[in-house]
Parts: structure tokens; sequence; C-alpha cells
């Protein structure tokens, strides 16, 4: 009897798992909907004392072909902005339009590592903002002398996710809607001896830059659905 019982909740189990996979499957409509956001236009190129540092070229660190590149992300902008003190702060925004298992954005502790960089250390963080916070992550970087903490959070449909857990729940929540779950991964990160200034600086990047979005991309950008 008791094998019996195991075998009938598998079998129910299965079924669930069928059925939500068939309410999952987007819609035409879905596959064809224009993205959520256009990067280049929403993200301003001065705000709040920061400006884009034309003498700087922001590399976006990834070690796939551009091909690859291409299927991932719709849209990647990496601009390096200079604020009144001479700081800088590199960032790099990628956006795709299906972010469904394999196509979620790479991390960047997987990229990072990829390209020679050791990873000094990886951890969770609630960065703060004016808005709410926001559920990322913090690396600290090294390639040679050049040490680079980095701040960085990853967005699945209309909020933040952190864990793979995480990622196939917000899928199956937007594949219900009969929608494909698009996704942005926001990174900022700076070439500095000391971490603690270095994320001091990025939430001070973040709060300024969110302050002035418009509603709309700032929702899209932080996945705080509230801040409208």
């Amino acid at each position: 009897m008791p094998a019996i019982r195991t075998a009938v909740a598998l079998l129910a189990l299965m079924c669930s798992a069928s059925v939500i996979a068939t309410w999952g499957q987007p819609s035409p409509a879905g596959e064809k909907r224009a993205p959520s956001i256009q990067l280049e236009t929403a993200v301003p190129r001065q705000f709040a004392g920061w400006r884009v540092d034309p003498s700087q070229v922001t590399q976006v660190v990834n070690p796939q072909t551009q091909q690859l590149l291409d299927k991932l992300y719709g849209q990647v902008l990496a601009r390096t902005y200079v604020n009144d003190n001479g700081y800088r702060v590199m960032l790099s925004l990628a956006y795709g339009s299906d972010q469904r298992g394999a196509l979620q954005a790479h991390k960047p502790e997987v990229c990072y590592v990829a390209q020679g960089f050791s990873l000094l250390s990886n951890d969770t963080s609630d960065i703060g903002t004016s808005f709410g916070p926001i559920m990322g992550r913090r690396l600290s970087t090294q390639l040679g002398s050049r040490l680079e903490p980095i701040t960085y959070w990853f967005t699945l449909g209309d909020q933040t996710v952190r864990s793979r857990f995480e990622s196939r729940v917000a899928e199956l929540r937007v594949g219900l809607t009969g929608q494909i779950p698009d996704g942005l991964l926001f990174r900022v990160s700076s070439i500095d001896i000391d971490p603690k200034r270095a994320y001091a600086e990025h939430d001070r990047f973040v709060n300024e830059l969110l302050a002035s979005l418009a509603p709309g991309d700032r929702v899209r950008l932080s996945g705080l659905t509230g801040t409208r």
C-alpha cells in the first residue's frame, strides 16, 4: 500500500507539472511584444553631478562570442560616468526580451572569472534606495593590480531575482499570463582598492540615477514595482 500511495502521489505531481507547463506557454502576441525599455534613451548621459566621461571606453566583461551576445541580449549599454569629485563608475546594462532557461543573463561572477579575474568575495546585499531595497550582490574582483568591486542585480519580468529557484518561480508566474519573461542585468563597478568606499559610491550612483529616471523606466531597471 505505501508503494501504491507513493506512485499515486508522483503521478499527481507529474500531472500538475504538465498543467503548469501548458499554462506557461507564451502566446504568439507575447512573442512579438516590443522591448519594455530602450536603454540608450532611458538612461540619461548626465544627472545629479554625474556625466558620461568621453575619455573612458567601457568594455562589457563577457567572454561570449558576439553571436551569442546577440542571442542573449537585445540591448547592451556600457558607459563610464564621472562625478564632480573625479570618481568614476562603470555602468553596464544588458536587456533581453527572452530570458527563459538557458537564455538568462550570465552572472558577473561567472563572466569576470572567465576573463581571468580572481573572485575575492561574493555576497548578497540589499541595496538601499529611497524607493525601497533592491536584492543584489556585491563582488570584489582582481586582475593583476586592478581591483574592481562590483554591485549588480538581475530582474526577471517585473521583479529582482537572486537565485535559480527565484528565477524559476518568476518564469512560471509570468508564463501563466501567456507572456515571455524579459530580463535585465544592472551592473556598476569601479576601479578602487577600497571596496567599502566603492560600494558607497555605487549606492550613491544608483540612488541618483533612479531618481533621474521616468517612473516606468525606474521600475524596469530596479524591479521595484511600487515606485511608479
